[in-house]
């Protein structure tokens, strides 16, 4: 049914609105065109338009105005065109533009006979009341009307009951009036409170049995428990956002961030900018949430530091909603690729050409050389988001379709058609075909070595402190229950990279221990040598694919594979970014082990270290690629040690059978040179390397110097790779810069903490008294009231502790 009270406004429209403020309740003007002007209209919208919810006109000469004029119209905002003439008189309109046939309403249109259309200046109070009241009916044996209360965004306030005469006193008073069942009479919202109500709007629903009522609330609470609504607080909405900001702008210290956005304009311009951009890049719904959500926060701040409000964007947007007339569609050309940027979009950057007869030295720099020191230490950019479009799809892909999906990546990327994309526990001998027993002998040992190592670090026993007599608190281990260990492959052989992370998996005791590794083009299979390391830790499964599918598939699961707690291991780009998105995605529920990036060596050497030695570490981290970092740190180096280093690594790279590899990484790799063993550490702690290397005297004493590190390896005798393979330690390191914040893969990496504990009557004694303190001053009465019910049976509450 809805309102049907629709009041005709003519020349004197301002006027009338004026004088009976009660017509604005209906929230629908009426034009009458016949003696209004299309300018006159206009100027009526601009005036009016926050007040009605609906501006329409009643057009009943067609020659009163033109097709332009009529889109004009429309264009601004005017909801209706009312018109006693028959639809075809406005065929020729109505096909030349975009409207929708509701908004054209003639005598054949289903509402026609539902609009109660009555002269503004022919509507009494009484008269407006009457009409109103006579379209309500109830079914209740008290007479009462069921009325929902909503506040200008339309969101539920609460459910209450009116009367006749409550009605009757809402409309005269336009506040929010209604009856009270349990005082039994006349309730005229906020009167004691002062939370009023000033009533905006009335309308009926469809059965003509309940009222709504729209009402902008002063100090936005409605219930009686001082929350917005009577189904509690909105915390989160665009509205409340609004709130917050408008009090930040207020309360906001000075220099603090929120304050530096509002007076800082080129600041929040740029904020908005680059959220725009973080938009545009992202793909999944999840991710294309968060960042709105971003965009809308930056957005609103901007419209709070100007002084406008949501509701002008609201009005805005119905005035979008309403045009008939649409723009072109395109965007600005500044926004749009141009032919070189689609080009390298298509084909990514080949790495640069270097002369392969120059010599492979290193860059020197002096420490003293601030800007040269920066360029040698800052890595290389990682431009994760530029290659989420492409991972996006993976992930939802095997999402939805499982083990489909992967059996079909695996075919597409990894040139292997299956028929099963895991390959379960115990693993057919056939799969162990080619491993020789040096190599077995090879793999036990380094296996015993880092299960050794490890096992050392298991938490056995619980912690147990008794902090106060009585008070007893406990902090224990519990292993993650299932991890899912990413393996490379296809090219590449790394069962070092199997047995760092499968044997601690073990060591902790996690319940199920899933590998992922891609297959070999060339039998369908993953190599023997991780087969065998994933029989020896106890692995449930080997699922048979790589990149962001394997991601994908550990971290939603599938028919076959299952979904683990953790996803563990190194891998290329798309590796990287499905492990970042799975770790943010709330559905996954799945964490990750640590950031990645390109792998890197720092060394510390003085003149008496070995050039030799020097070079091959160097060149044991080149050779991983032409994105890895390889940065010597040299303490007081004459100029011809200098140059037999450098010639002790063209020698020794040009014997490597990836010497290409390696001369792309040389080419951007320094050395630093540096004046004293603090100096060179200082900067060591800065850049906070995945490897450290300390080639010098006395190597020991220095290692207390080293903050920032993912693994160390002291003196002339430890190069590198004995940490990767098998002296015990885990080769799973912080890279990137992220030993500041993260330590290597370890124990612990596989297991959380629970805390737990266990408070007597003597421990209530001696705390119960601070925390009914702490809980008071947070205005947290359950928590204080916990402790308090306990004290009082106990008899130990203090005399007078209220």
């Amino acid at each position: 049914m809805a309102l049907s009270i629709l009041p005709l406004f003519g020349a004197d429209a301002s006027e009338t609105i004026t004088s009976k403020p009660f017509l604005t309740l209906t929230g629908h003007a009426l034009l009458d065109t016949s003696v209004l002007s299309k300018d006159q209209i206009l100027f009526f919208i601009k005036q009016f338009n926050f007040t009605f919810q609906k501006i329409s006109i009643q057009l009943n000469d067609s020659s009163k105005f033109s097709d332009d004029d009529l889109i004009e119209l429309l264009n601004n905002g005017i909801t209706y065109v009312i018109t006693s003439l028959p639809s075809s008189t406005f065929t020729s309109f109505t096909d030349s533009i975009n409207i929708s046939k509701e908004r054209l309403i003639t005598p054949t249109s289903p509402s026609y006979s539902t609009y109660k259309i009555i002269p503004a200046t022919e509507l009494s109070l009484s008269s407006f009341e009457h009409n109103l009241l006579s379209q309500l009916k109830t079914d209740r044996k008290d007479g009462l009307y069921t009325t929902l209360v909503l506040d200008t965004s339309d969101r539920c306030l609460g459910l209450v009951y009116s009367s006749i005469e409550s009605i009757q006193k809402a409309i005269e008073l336009q506040k929010g009036v209604y009856f009270s069942r349990s005082r039994n009479n006349i309730w005229i919202k906020g009167e004691s409170s002062g939370n009023t109500q000033l009533l905006k709007q009335i309308d009926i629903d469809c059965d003509g049995d309940a009222l709504k009522f729209v009402v902008e609330q002063k100090n936005n609470t409605f219930c009686h428990l001082n929350t917005n609504s009577c189904f509690g607080d909105f915390n989160y909405g665009l509205l409340e956002l609004q709130s917050l900001l408008q009090d930040r702008l207020q309360n906001s210290p000075e220099g603090s961030y929120t304050k530096r956005l509002f007076n800082d304009e080129t600041l929040l311009n740029a904020k908005i900018k680059e959220e725009a951009e973080e938009l545009t890049d992202a793909q999944t719904a999840g991710e294309i949430a968060w960042e709105a959500a971003d965009l809308f926060y930056f957005a609103m701040t901007k419209l709070v530091a100007k002084g406008v409000s949501l509701s002008d964007v609201e009005n805005n947007l119905k005035l979008k909603h309403l045009k008939v007339t649409r723009r072109k569609g395109d965007a600005k050309e500044k926004f749009l690729p141009t032919k070189k940027e689609e080009e390298e979009e298509e084909e990514p950057k080949q790495a640069t050409k270097i002369d392969p007869s120059a010599p492979i030295h290193l860059n020197v720099v002096k420490s003293t050389n601030k800007q040269g020191v920066i360029e040698a230490v800052t890595r290389p950019i990682q431009k994760t988001s530029q290659i989420m479009h492409l991972v996006n799809p993976i992930i939802e892909n095997v999402k939805s379709k499982g083990d489909a999906a992967l059996i079909e990546y695996t075919a597409k990327f990894d040139g292997v058609q299956l028929t099963t994309p895991v390959l379960e526990a115990p693993f057919p001998d056939e799969y162990l075909e080619g491993l020789t027993e040096e190599m077995k002998e090879a793999l036990d040992l380094s296996i015993e070595n880092v299960r050794k190592f490890h096992a050392a670090q298991l938490q056995k026993e619980p912690l147990v402190v008794e902090t106060q007599p009585g008070v007893i608190c406990s902090r224990f281990p519990r292993p993650i229950e299932r991890v899912g260990l990413y393996i490379p492959g296809g090219t590449a052989v790394l069962p070092s990279t199997a047995l760092m992370l499968g044997i601690p998996a073990q060591v902790a005791q996690c319940k199920e221990i899933v590998f992922a590794s891609p297959p070999r083009k060339s039998d369908g299979r993953v190599s023997p040598e991780v087969v065998y390391v994933a029989s020896q830790c106890g692995a449930s499964k080997i699922v048979l694919a790589g990149g962001a599918q394997a991601v994908a598939a550990m971290a939603y699961g599938t028919e076959s594979v299952p979904k683990v707690d953790k996803i563990l291991g190194p891998g290329n780009q798309f590796v990287t970014a499905a492990k970042m998105y799975v770790q943010n995605d709330t559905q996954a529920l799945c964490s990750i082990d640590m950031p990645a990036g390109p792998s890197e060596v720092l060394v510390i050497c003085d003149e008496d270290a070995d050039e030799d030695y020097v070079a091959s570490d160097l060149l044991s981290q080149a050779e991983h690629g032409i994105d890895s970092q390889v940065i010597l740190c040299a303490i007081n180096l004459s100029e011809e040690k200098i140059i037999r280093i450098q010639e002790a690594v063209n020698k020794q790279a040009l014997a490597l059978p990836r010497v290409d590899i390696i001369r792309q990484c040389i080419s951007h790799s320094t050395i630093i040179l540096c004046d004293s063993y603090e100096e060179a550490f200082e900067m060591s702690n800065r850049y906070a390397p995945e490897h450290l290397i300390l080639q010098i005297n006395n190597a020991n004493d220095y290692v207390e110097l080293v903050d920032n590190a993912g693994s160390i390896f002291v003196g002339a005798y430890t190069p590198e790779s004995c940490g990767d393979y098998s002296s015990g330690t885990n080769h799973t390191l912080p890279t990137y810069g992220y030993a500041r914040q993260y330590s290597g893969a370890n124990t612990s990496t596989f297991q959380k903490f629970i805390t737990a504990q266990n408070v007597t009557p003597e421990g209530l004694k001696n705390i119960g008294k601070a925390v009914m303190c702490v809980a008071k001053v947070e205005g947290l009465d359950g928590h204080r009231n916990a402790v308090k019910v306990r004290m009082e049976k106990l008899g130990l509450l203090p005399q007078g502790f209220e």
